[in-house]
């Protein structure tokens, strides 16, 4: 099975008020007061201004946008995650802004390594935003995550 996310996460409200600029972006509300923003390709193309990805590591974050998420955050933290997996192996990739600069990452677990004690990126970008997880899940299950295997989903 595979499983692909790339997305903002930030406070529900402020998100949506960031967003409301982008008409390519959709949100999906994922509980504890957060919504999460899929980087489809719609999306990527409306934000890469033609160029490509790779900022701080990142897979699908463009130049450009990473600064506008940037100037999103001087209301509140605002994260950008990346996990990709495919028959239990994969990758994740994570950062937190707050108040314009990154305050967290970019954090980054390769395919084959293990996750630090502290937990995965994805998790621990969720942390900082906030998420209190349950004594038996960490942050990516008490918002659930993994209740879809791809980003569009969230916003089908």
């Amino acid at each position: 099975m595979a499983y692909d996310l790339k997305a903002v996460i930030a406070e529900e409200a402020s998100l949506r008020r960031a967003a409301r600029d982008l008409p390519a972006a959709r949100l999906a509300s994922i509980g504890q007061g957060l919504s999460l923003m899929p980087m489809t390709h719609a999306l990527f193309e409306s934000v890469a201004h033609g160029g490509g990805g790779g900022v701080l590591g990142f897979w699908r974050l463009p130049e450009r946008f990473e600064k506008t998420v940037a100037a999103w955050s001087a209301g509140g933290p605002v994260a950008y995650v990346e996990a990709e997996y495919f028959g239990g192996v994969g990758e994740q990739r994570a950062a937190v802004w707050d108040g314009g600069a990154v305050v967290l990452g970019p954090l980054r677990v390769e395919e084959g390594e293990p996750f630090p004690p502290e937990g995965g990126p994805v998790s621990r970008a969720l942390r900082r935003l906030g998420v209190v997880a349950g004594p038996d899940e960490d942050e990516f299950s008490a918002v659930g995550l993994e209740r879809h295997r791809h980003g569009g989903a969230w916003i089908a």
